[in-house]
């Protein structure tokens, strides 16, 4: 979808973030620091203080308190099987964080590898979806197959993937969408060749999850991960793992802790108060296609403000790609036409030739335009690219809360400052 779609009400939107009406001096805050975290509904904070005010208490209890976290905990697995389109909330494995989960996931599955076994990683994924692999494998004695992705596709081809796959590969990590390019692979292909080869498939959904819906039984994977504050949510990761995989797979556990699914998966007290944010953030989705006019069930409400998110954010995406691509010595990493836009995610990186990412950011950032110079953990970009990770590259990422006008303005902001930086040469 690139147009437009008239369900999406921005103003509305906007009005549910409390951040969203930040100064800095004259000037409004604009957030395009998305891809690295988004802002909160206030119903998420809600939510969270709401718990750990008023249902504070471990679990397993007699008494109400113990109960009502219980219940939290219940409604969030609930919630997460709904946004990712699972059979079940006992698929749904809640943690810290998406990295954290991917380490403990990946010594697990590890335990099962031996001295000839082979993985499979790309060059397009973060590094939370590499380096467990990778330090996985070196413990196991298993080999590493490495997929770069096309510098002409922005994308991990299949007829790149299918000669690395053999009846010894064992598992294969595969991004969603690049937290820097912002390209989107064919996920479901890619793992339908996989699964062929009789390997198991991790996808990393991270900056995915903001901008699509998520269908895990539809893309055919084993495994996928995303990450609440990516999506308007606290500080948690999730996994997705296909019942049958969870089932057969033995957890790192304590010896009196429960054997049900997905509880022996998560260790420790979980983090109830975030819990009951990731429950309000799932929520808000729900809200927001009821407010682009969808009824049903939570998930189709879910599926419709995804519907209205993207035709809001696509034009936005196009409108910031063609406003800067004819800056002289600017490139942009990933993709840039128009026609191919359903095929990235808003987010946009780009150098500028003779001009350090930093110097440019700092400008932009004082003006309160907050975004990115850093090479975001997209390690194996930079090595495929030969580019240098410490100087990094600027990156924007949009979310269905930024406007036209933010657009614009930092257009305008880069224009403007890149030519102080110019001449000052």
């Amino acid at each position: 979808m690139t147009g437009r779609g008239p369900s999406h009400d921005v103003e509305a939107v906007r009005a549910l973030f409390p951040a969203l009406g930040r100064r800095l001096g004259a000037r409004p805050a604009i957030y395009l620091d998305n891809p690295a975290g988004t802002q909160v509904p206030a119903g998420v904070a809600e939510a969270v203080g709401d718990a750990i005010l008023n249902r504070n208490a471990n679990l397993g209890g007699d008494f109400a308190t113990s109960r009502e976290a219980g219940e939290i905990v219940t409604a969030a697995h609930a919630a997460m099987a709904d946004f990712l389109g699972a059979g079940s909330a006992e698929e749904i494995v809640i943690g810290p964080n998406m990295t954290t989960l991917t380490y403990q996931l990946s010594r697990t599955l590890a335990r099962a590898w031996h001295h000839g076994d082979e993985i499979v990683v790309t060059q397009m994924d973060h590094e939370g979806n590499v380096g467990p692999w990778l330090q996985a494998a070196q413990e196991r004695g298993v080999t590493v197959r490495w997929v770069p992705f096309s510098e002409e596709s922005w994308q991990v081809e299949p007829d790149h993937l299918r000669p690395e796959l053999s009846d010894r590969t064992r598992l294969v990590a595969l991004g969603y969408a690049s937290n820097l390019t912002g390209s989107i692979n064919r996920v479901r292909e890619l793992a339908r060749l996989a699964r062929e080869a009789g390997a198991l498939v991790y996808v990393d959904a991270v900056q995915f999850a903001p901008h699509g819906l998520v269908d895990v039984a539809e893309l055919g994977c084993d495994f996928l991960a995303c990450s609440a504050y990516k999506f308007f949510g606290p500080h948690l990761g999730i996994v997705w793992v296909r019942r049958a995989v969870l089932e057969e797979m033995e957890p790192y556990k304590l010896v009196c802790s429960s054997n049900a699914l997905p509880g022996r998966f998560e260790t420790g007290t979980p983090q109830i108060e975030l819990q009951a944010g990731l429950v309000a953030a799932v929520e808000h989705f729900a809200r927001l296609g009821e407010m682009a006019g969808a009824t049903g069930s939570r998930r189709d409400r879910i599926a419709a403000a995804y519907g209205a998110a993207i035709a809001h954010e696509n034009p936005l995406a196009a409108r910031l790609i063609d406003g800067i691509a004819g800056i002289d010595g600017l490139r942009i990493l990933g993709i840039t036409d128009d026609r191919r836009l359903a095929e990235r995610v808003p987010t946009v990186s780009f150098l500028i030739d003779g001009v350090a990412p930093r110097s440019l950011v700092e400008l932009m950032n004082a003006e309160g335009i907050f975004c990115w110079a850093s090479h975001n953990y997209a390690w194996r970009i930079f090595q495929q690219l030969g580019l240098d990770p410490n100087e990094g590259v600027i990156r924007i990422g949009i979310a269905n809360y930024n406007t036209t006008g933010e657009i614009d303005a930092t257009i305008d902001s880069i224009r403007r400052n890149l030519a102080v930086l110019r001449q000052q040469r």
